[in-house]
């Protein structure tokens, strides 16, 4: 299972903006478009960190490369 991680932007700590928690699950996630998928060129679509909250699983996507994710004890 995947280790929880807090996130900050800048001098802003990230927290969940339906549950309001602080600590999130990391992966990364494709943003495929229809023209992209349709000529099997997916791969090739931009990224996002995805943050999925510990407490209540909401996704949160970001696209913004300068979130920094910091190892977070349970």
């Amino acid at each position: 299972m995947a280790k929880p991680v807090r996130a900050a932007l800048g001098e802003t700590w990230l927290s969940c903006q339906v549950c309001k928690g602080d600590m999130f699950r990391e992966r990364s996630v494709l943003l495929n478009s229809t023209g992209m998928e349709f000529m099997k060129l997916a791969w090739a679509d931009e990224s996002a960190t995805g943050l999925i909250c510990w407490t209540c699983g909401y996704v949160h996507l970001f696209v913004n490369k300068n979130i920094k994710l910091y190892r977070a004890d349970k």
